[in-house]
Order: C-alpha cells, then structure tokens, then sequence
C-alpha cells in the first residue's frame, strides 16, 4: 500500500536566502536559523514525522527520516521543475516553478542521511525559452551552495542538463537565437522502448516534438523504434527526489511527478507532444470542431516551419522572418486566429491521445532503465517525491498560470500514487487523466492499481480512500481551475 502524507500550511515562502529553518531543530546540520518564517522547511520536516520515517529516533539529534532511503556515498539528485525564467501570465514565478525554500529543506534531510559522503545535485532540463542566468537570480541557490560549502564543507550542485537555450526568449528558434549550454557533465544515454513504448503502433507521420525538426521527431519515434536520450547523471542515481510544481497542464491535464519527467530527456525533440491534425484525420492538435479557417492558417505555419525553421540556416530564418512580416502586415490585422484555436492549438485540449503516452514511456525509464540504457523489470533506483503546491498554479498551465495560494505539500515515495492524490486535491478526477492509465500497464508495475488502496494522511491525520475520492470530501483547498482546453473534462463532479 502506498502512503501519502499531505500538509497544509500558511500560503507563503521564505525568500531570505539561504532558506535557513526558522527554528533550530535537533537534527539539523548547521546552526544557523532564519529571522524569516520558512513555512515550507516546517511543514516538509512535519510530513517526514507523518510518514513515521526513523520514527523511534524522532525529535532527537541522530533522527534520520530519509535513511530508509538514502544511504551514505549515494548520489541523491533532486529533480524541481525548472520549466521557465517567467510567469507568462506576467504574475508569481512561483506558480511555475518549485520554490528553492523547498529544495534547501529537502537537501539539508538528503545531508542527514548522506552522513556527509555522497553527491546531492539540483538538476532538471526547463524549456529552451528558459535563461538559465535570469533563473538562477530568481532562485538564488547560489547562496544555498555558498552555505553549504562554508558551514559543511560539502559541495552542492546545479545542473541546467540543456545542451542549449535561446538567446532572445521573445523570439523563436532560429539558429543564429541559440546558444550553447554545458548540457550534463556525463553525457545522456539513449533509450528504445521498442514495441513496450506507449507510442507503438501508432503511425509517426503526424508526430510533433518540441522543436521545430519533425524528421527527427519522426526518426525517433517510427514503427518498433521509440528513443528517448535521457540524462545520464539522472539515470546514474541511487535516489531521485522528485520536487514538481502543483499545477493544471494545457496537454495532459495536471503536470506532477510524470509530467515533470520530461525534464530528464536531454533532447527534447525525442518528446511528442501531439499530433498534427484532427482526431478525423489521425491528429489532436485541434478538435473535430475548430474553426476551419484557423485550422488552415495553423495548418500553414505548420508546413513554414516543416519547410524553413527545420533547418536551421541562416538563408531559411531569413525566408521565415519574411512569411511572418507579411501574415502580421496583411492577414493578421483582418482575419486573426481564433482566441480559442489559439488556446487549442498544439494539442492543448482533453483529446491530446499522444502527450500521456510520452509520460508513460519516461516513467518506465526512470522505474525499469538502467545507466546503460537497458530496461529491466525491477525498480534501478529509489525514488521519493514532494510536490510544491506553497504557491499553486490554475487556469493556464503550465507557463501562464493564475497563482493559486494552497499553503499544501504532498509527500510519498510512489510518483504515480502522489500524483492521483494530489489531482484529487486540485478537484480532479484522476479516472479521468489519461496519464495515470498506466496503473493498468501490461508491460509495466508501477505500483498503484486501485485508487482506493491508497493511504492518506491529511495533516496526520488517516483519511479512508473512499471518502478522499468522494465528491462529498471537504478538500482544504478549493477546487483548481482548469487549463481552458479541459474545463468540463476533469473536474471530480463530471461525468467520466
């Protein structure tokens, strides 16, 4: 049985870097306290005492919470979601990514367990749209590192696993926009899931990545072949500590744990994220019912980028930057695209069928693939996971969201498990994200078949899984809104 501990607190962050703990507990590693209160800190400490980790030693300077899973030498690397600089909404950033009051709480509980030997590294892949400079400033785990290093003698790292960003977010990826990034220091291992990827048998000429190179979207994903290049400091850990920010999602409803594991793949143009085209005609970009003149206007910028963006010189930019100056001169001012095609396209809907599958596929890497890119059936790694819903995101997610104040975190050491919890909590209906299908995997075990074989803390307190996943349940956050693509299709008081 899975075990979920889920805390509420006040609906505010520490941002007095270095995120100390407000109070000075028994078992902390280093004295210093902050003058700050670190709402985040206590309540990840409290759920640690929920979940009864190391419970004899509770309260006393040798308690341990994550021994169980962390032993001394491991390389523990925790996995935030990094996805983007800025709110695109233009409000809280913090509704878009994990707070780093969060991750210095959990780093400071990984120190505890490591005994000071071992790796701790923050690493995730955000979009290319993200400035890795202008993140950081934000997150200012420089300071955590800085602490670390003076207090502990110990070196804490960051890892952007990019291998490039753009130079000017506001513009696309042309090739003279890109700028080379380090990428993982060790490099990223190809996966191919063959015939057990959730992709198989689908046909690929419709498949659309994350960049504008279809052909090799498509060259990654066709007939029994399906890779992946993941990261290799990912997949070289003994323990991953998943960190996602609570937040509805535009492709597959609500972007958690699974969804957050795109941040593991090193090239995302291996990642499909829809289907070009209608359900009619093999696609989800767009519904059955959009608006057809938009249709072909999105249809057509579709084929500029197949024809020019694709190939990434200077003469093809050059032609683009060109067709967009006239469609902004001469159509756009008398016959826009649609507000809701708009908010539609690129397989932003319920009836995205193709962006769940890729979760799927990155979920059995990370549960069954080894460093070598072999795929086994026994776990290769432990996995732990918090989910930063402090500050929450609803409406449009993931990168435009409303800032929605939760005050709550979610903890336990099944990624599937937490996440159906969590979509309760947000007034979801999990039966109805596709995502968490792969409860029902014939190729895979993820751990979590029956809903209501879940055991639930709420603040300490046990919460039978029937009433949890009742309508009736008083949920102590109100229900989230939806990404508008999926308004009518989630929500818990829906029919499935």
């Amino acid at each position: 049985m899975s075990k979920i501990a889920i805390g509420t607190t006040m609906a505010r962050y520490c941002n007095a870097p270095p995120y100390h703990p407000d109070t000075r507990y028994p078992e902390s590693p280093m004295a210093a306290t902050s003058g700050t209160p670190n709402p985040a800190y206590q309540l990840f400490r409290k759920l640690l005492i929920d979940l009864e980790y190391d419970a004899h030693n509770a309260g006393r300077p040798e308690w341990n919470p994550l021994g169980h899973v962390i032993r001394p030498g491991n390389t523990v690397v925790i996995k935030p979601n990094f996805v983007l600089h800025e709110n695109g909404s233009g409000g809280d950033l913090f509704a878009v990514i994990t707070h780093p009051s969060i991750l210095r709480a959990i780093a400071d509980y990984v120190y505890l367990a490591l005994k000071g030997r071992g790796r701790i590294i923050i690493a995730d892949a955000p979009q290319m749209d993200c400035s890795w400079d202008r993140l950081s400033a934000r997150l200012q785990l420089d300071d955590v590192q800085r602490c670390y290093r003076e207090y502990l003698n110990f070196n804490l790292e960051v890892m952007d696993l990019r291998t490039f960003e753009l130079i000017d977010a506001g513009q696309p990826a042309y090739a003279g926009n890109r700028r080379a990034r380090p990428g993982d220091p060790s490099g990223s291992v190809t996966f191919d899931l063959g015939t057990q990827s959730a992709f198989h048998g689908i046909p690929s000429e419709n498949f659309y990545g994350a960049d504008y190179n279809r052909r090799e979207t498509i060259a990654r994903h066709h007939d029994d072949v399906h890779q992946y290049e993941i990261s290799k400091t990912i997949l070289s850990a003994d323990v991953i500590i998943s960190v996602p920010k609570m937040k509805v999602h535009k492709k597959v409803g609500v972007t958690l744990n699974l969804k957050g594991l795109v941040g593991i793949n090193t090239n995302k143009n291996c990642l499909i994220h829809y289907r070009l085209g209608t359900p009619s005609s093999g696609g989800d970009q767009l519904p059955d019912g959009a608006d057809k003149t938009d249709t072909a206007m999105i249809r057509s910028q579709r084929k500029l980028f197949d024809i020019l963006l694709s190939r990434q010189t200077w003469w093809s930019d050059i032609l683009y930057k060109t067709c967009r100056g006239m469609y902004r001169a001469l159509i756009k001012p008398f016959r826009p695209i649609s507000t809701e095609s708009r908010l539609l396209d690129a397989g932003n809907w319920y009836g995205n069928d193709s962006a769940w599958r890729m979760t799927s596929d990155l979920a059995a890497i990370l549960f069954y693939g080894d460093r070598h890119g072999n795929l086994h059936k026994t776990m290769q790694r432990k996995i732990f996971c918090i989910v930063d819903g402090i500050i929450a995101g609803e409406n449009e997610g993931p990168l435009a969201p409303d800032a929605k104040p939760a005050g709550i975190l979610v903890a336990g050491e099944n990624p599937l498990a937490v996440d159906i919890a969590t979509a309760r909590l947000m007034g979801f209906d999990p039966r109805k994200i596709k995502s968490f299908a792969i409860r029902n995997s014939n190729v895979w075990n993820f751990g979590v078949q029956d809903f209501q074989g879940l055991d639930i803390l709420l603040d300490g307190n046990h919460v039978p899984s029937p009433e949890f996943f009742s309508p009736e349940w008083k949920c102590p956050v109100p229900p989230f809104v939806p990404h508008p693509g999926w308004i009518g299709h989630i929500e818990l008081n829906t029919q499935p």
